[in-house]
This record gives C-alpha cells, sequence and structure tokens, in this order.
C-alpha cells in the first residue's frame, strides 16, 4: 500500500501564485453567475445567461441609438446646492465628486438612420439618475426644443427617483415636465420612452409613463415604491417579480419589450410608422 504515502516531504508551495484583480468579474445581479467584466462591456452589458441589461452610461446609449451627426443640447444647466443642504454629507461636497458626468440627464439632437430626433438620457452613475432642478430644466428644454424642430422626443428613464438634497424643488420637475409633454402631444409630436434596469419613484410617476410608445428592456425593475413599502401599506403577499418590465407588460402598461442589441432597428421601424 505504499503508493498511499507521500515519498517526498521536500514539497514547497510555489510563490509564483498571481492574484487576480477583483474588479474583472462580478456576480450576476440576477443569475449569480461570476461574470467577466471586459466580456459583459463588449455584449453592451447584457448577460449572456440570462439576459440581464445591466445600466449603462449615457454615451454608451448614444451610440448605440444615433448616428454619428449630433449635437448635445443645454450642457450649461448643472446642479447647484439651492438649498445649502447638509447631512452626513453635505450636496455640494456630493456634486464635486461626481466623476466625469455634467448631470444626471444628458441632452442630443440628432439622427437615427436619417430620421431627426431630441433624445434625453438619464444617467444612474449621477448619484442614482436621481431628478433635480437641473434634470427637470433639461428634459423640459428639450421637449420645447422638439416642438420647435417639429421632431419626435425619445427620453431613456435610468432613475432612482426625486433627488431628496433640493426638497420640493425636485418634485415641482414632475408636473413642470407633465405638462410640457401634455403642450408637445397636443402639438402632435411623437414622445417615445425607454424604461431601463432602474426607473422607480417620481420618474416612473411621471414622463417615465406618459408616452406615446413606451418601451423596457429585459428584466429592468420599474416601479414606484420599493417592494417592502407596497407590501407593508397593503399588507398582501405580491406576486413575483411584479415589478419587472415582462409582469408590466403584460398588465398593459408597457408596450414592447426590445433587447438593447435591437433597440436601434425597432426605433428606427418605429419612427418611420409614425413619425
Amino acid at each position: 500500500m505504499s503508493w498511499f504515502k507521500r515519498k517526498d516531504k521536500k514539497i514547497e508551495e510555489s510563490t509564483n501564485k498571481k492574484d487576480l484583480p477583483s474588479d474583472l468579474w462580478i456576480k450576476g445581479t440576477c443569475c449569480g453567475e461570476i461574470l467577466y467584466k471586459p466580456e459583459l462591456e463588449k455584449a453592451n452589458s447584457i448577460c449572456h445567461h440570462c439576459n440581464f441589461h445591466y445600466p449603462i452610461s449615457s454615451d454608451r446609449y448614444l451610440k448605440i441609438i444615433l448616428d454619428s451627426d449630433y449635437k448635445e443640447l443645454f450642457d450649461n444647466i448643472v446642479s447647484t446646492d439651492i438649498l445649502n443642504f447638509k447631512a452626513n454629507k453635505s450636496y455640494q461636497d456630493i456634486l464635486d465628486n461626481v466623476p466625469n458626468n455634467k448631470e444626471a440627464a444628458n441632452c442630443y439632437y440628432g439622427s437615427i438612420d436619417g430620421n431627426k430626433v431630441v433624445l434625453s438620457i438619464m444617467d444612474f452613475k449621477f448619484i442614482g439618475g436621481s431628478m433635480g432642478s437641473a434634470v427637470g430644466e433639461k428634459i423640459a428644454k428639450s421637449v420645447d426644443f422638439a416642438i420647435e424642430k417639429n421632431c419626435p422626443l425619445i427620453i431613456i428613464c435610468q432613475s432612482g427617483g426625486a433627488r431628496m438634497q433640493e426638497g420640493a424643488l425636485s418634485l415641482m420637475q414632475l408636473s413642470k415636465i407633465s405638462a410640457r409633454l401634455a403642450n408637445f402631444s397636443k402639438k402632435g409630436g411623437l414622445y417615445i420612452s425607454l424604461l431601463t434596469y432602474p426607473t422607480t419613484g417620481g420618474v416612473t410617476a411621471s414622463f417615465g409613463m406618459q408616452a406615446d410608445i413606451t418601451i423596457a428592456e429585459p428584466k429592468a425593475l420599474i416601479g414606484f415604491a420599493g417592494q417592502r413599502v407596497i407590501k407593508q401599506t397593503t399588507s398582501q403577499d405580491l406576486p413575483e417579480g411584479f415589478q419587472t418590465s415582462e409582469f408590466l407588460m403584460e398588465k398593459g402598461f408597457i408596450d414592447v419589450i426590445v433587447d438593447r442589441n435591437t433597440l436601434k432597428s425597432k426605433l428606427i421601424n418605429i419612427l418611420s410608422l409614425l413619425k
């Protein structure tokens, strides 16, 4: 039975062991699989296991949707600490430390396969895509610009809701944008809304759900309040996945669910039919 015994006991542990950088891998939000980040980014941040669409920046959406001949609108409008808000950390410190983003909404005038559009993109990387006064003003001006240019309006929603550091001023943006959209509709404008992960709070309760055509990405989280709050309020068990785009489409809140890789072609079809 000598083959069960280790004869050579002078085995040393290799000193050449290399640790993989921790920022190269993430655990899947939906499926729990371990995902290689560079590969995920190459696939437009779509999980190849479960088709979950991870949030992406406004720059990425810009490249996916618009032709190259676009210009940015209202980039001089930025958030300021109007209320001198201070809690654990001052609002101004938060604004000063947001990397590479001017605002939680970026607006553009360009074309999709030759069809002129105004495109507003919310960015979750800027304080959770929360809507403050600057966001409301930029989107409201985008609506007015779409009226002026007589072209369709597209808003990509990606937000945690109203920005608490601006108090009631952030909530006032909901009615301001809604009024502009009502005027846009009266003038025969076409408004397309794209709901992504996540679209919650006041954005869902206002312009996110007021479009002529409402599109959503697969498995997007869409709702007003959180599941725990709703359950405590209603004292009822909630259906599984009731805040997903698939559930909302089944109930008639969403017109179509579109994969990010086919989003541009779907928009071209909609614009050619309805513009």
